[in-house]
């Protein structure tokens, strides 16, 4: 197994690839979603070895279940209730749900 780095550059050089494996998943998925999928499971991986959090916008673009990469209206419901985004993957019929930004509305 490799050795981690645990230089701050290694981290930097990490987020830089995540960010460029999520816009190359963006460009492959209208010819082939299976390259898109591939794309996020690197940048899966990526994150993982380096121990980097996927930043916010990333998280949202894949299915935290299947790993298959979402494309609202394509793979992916969208669906806004109560001060949620609730996202259902249309491949495995999970659910992920996300808090809209200033909390919740009183009753």
């Amino acid at each position: 197994m490799a050795q981690k780095s645990h230089h701050p550059e290694s981290r930097r050089i990490a987020r830089e690839r995540i960010a460029i494996l999520f816009e190359r998943a963006r460009e492959f998925f209208p010819e082939n979603p299976a390259w898109s999928d591939r794309c996020v499971a690197l940048a899966r991986r990526i994150a993982m070895k380096q121990r980097v959090r996927i930043d916010r916008p990333f998280r949202r673009q894949f299915c935290h279940h299947c790993e298959k990469y979402l494309v609202p209206g394509k793979n992916v419901r969208v669906r806004v209730s109560r001060g949620r985004v609730i996202m259902t993957c249309l491949s495995c019929r999970r659910q992920m749900r996300f808090m809209l930004r200033g909390g919740h509305e009183r009753r």
